[in-house]
């Protein structure tokens, strides 16, 4: 059985989200990548920007033979404002505009305090943060011809428990939850919906670069629920808040990360 008609047989599937046009920022591996799966196996017109191409195009090959609308990828570096606009716009012509932004893009370098400079600040609150905002302005246009759109920005659990050598990506990400107060509030009138989802540990292959064996059964145990975190459990949350049935949730942090405290 194919990776799609698995998930479609295990997974709700969405009236609402049948033929919206999807975009993924940050969408060829990891979490990204459970996104843009699970987007495809609702019937949507997906998207998605990333750096990783190799990645990137299997993902596109592999999704390709049972997809209703088969993914589009773009080679895109989102701290290049330009490049992103551009990205966006060709993508938005692609999909004959843009319903649903997913910014899930984002980098969790590992950084010591003595050893930020002015440069990487600036690095880092780009790869984290900026792109966030131009991504939604540059989408909304498309959402507000449409008579509205859902905006779905992505935070972390690692500021709300303060963990080590991250200051600057918690930064970002607790400033991502002020983000979406401020776009939800805007965007409103439009019909636009604004929420933060906020993971928690999620099993990838990124992660366990940075786990132990014994830190992820740390982990695990701080946790209430005691499994791990997968991109599928993610992409289930997103789904519910880009469709129809969550039509008045908005400005709003929802997390999922098995009530790791």
């Amino acid at each position: 059985m194919s990776s799609l008609l698995s998930f479609a047989t295990v997974r709700a599937i969405y009236p609402s989200l049948s033929g919206k046009r999807v975009l993924v920022t940050g969408g060829g591996s990891g979490i990204g990548e459970g996104l843009v799966e699970a987007f495809v196996a609702q019937g949507c017109r997906v998207a998605f920007v990333d750096i990783a191409d190799d990645a990137s195009k299997a993902l596109v090959s592999r999704l390709s033979s049972d997809a209703a609308y088969v993914p589009l990828y773009l080679h895109c570096d989102l701290s290049d404002l330009a490049n992103l606009k551009t990205a966006i716009t060709d993508l938005a012509e692609s999909l004959g505009g843009i319903d649903i932004l997913i910014n899930n893009a984002g980098n969790d370098d590992r950084h010591a305090l003595e050893d930020v400079t002015p440069e990487y600040w600036d690095q880092r609150l780009n790869v984290n943060l900026r792109h966030q905002f131009f991504a939604a302005q540059a989408a909304a246009p498309s959402m507000k011809r449409a008579g509205g759109g859902v905006i779905l920005n992505f935070g972390s659990i690692s500021w709300h428990l303060g963990l080590p050598e991250l200051v600057l990506y918690q930064t970002c990400k607790a400033a991502i939850e002020g983000l979406t107060r401020g776009l939800a509030r805007d965007l409103g009138s439009d019909n636009i919906r604004v929420n933060t989802i906020v993971p928690g540990n999620v099993q990838t292959p990124r992660q366990e670069l940075w786990y132990t064996p014994e830190g992820e059964a740390a982990i695990v145990s701080a946790q209430c629920l005691k499994n791990r975190v997968q991109p599928a459990d993610v992409a289930a949350l997103v789904l519910f808040l880009a469709s129809d049935d969550a039509k008045m949730c908005t400005g709003h942090d929802y997390f999922v990360d098995a009530g790791w405290r």
